[in-house]
């Protein structure tokens, strides 16, 4: 996955999508498309914190979206446009982990709820669970869990 070709393409799509209707990103709060969960990510990077917000949980509750589950809680763990929270955070990782979909990022927040586990971050510290997570993350690719996991073991 290139994120940073898939934001390039989405910004070409939003400016002619844009150029026809509204130039905001809260015109596609409450698109029932599921690309929406895309311009998520290019409002929170644009600075529009409160319309990537909005965005994210709708395509969460809409399709149970993991993509916009590791974007929100990365708002809540840094606290950039919101209060940090990072119970939440973990809350949105830990659900993302328990999920499998099809684009893979169920292995990234894996890779983070069990790092969080780890560490007691947003949760209570569970060494044993978040080894559990981290190595089903990096048995199904993640490179930083394997990369986490050799850390842990010089250690």
């Amino acid at each position: 996955m290139n994120v940073k070709a898939i934001v390039i393409g989405l910004m070409g799509l939003v400016s002619v999508e844009a150029a026809a209707s509204d130039l905001s990103y809260e015109a596609y709060i409450d698109s029932d498309k599921r690309i929406k969960c895309l311009y998520g990510y290019a409002a929170d990077k644009t600075g529009n914190h409160g319309a990537a917000i909005s965005i994210f949980e709708d395509c969460i509750r809409r399709w149970n979206d993991v993509y916009s589950m590791i974007w929100l809680a990365q708002i809540y763990e840094t606290g950039i446009g919101v209060p940090r929270d990072l119970e939440y955070a973990t809350a949105l990782m830990k659900r993302g982990a328990e999920s499998d979909d099809e684009a893979g990022y169920s292995i990234l927040a894996r890779y983070h709820y069990g790092k969080a586990l780890y560490l007691g971050i947003g949760t209570e510290q569970n060494r044993e669970a978040g080894l559990h997570w981290l190595q089903r993350s990096a048995d199904e690719g993640s490179t930083d869990a394997q990369a986490y996991l050799l850390e842990l073991l010089a250690e």
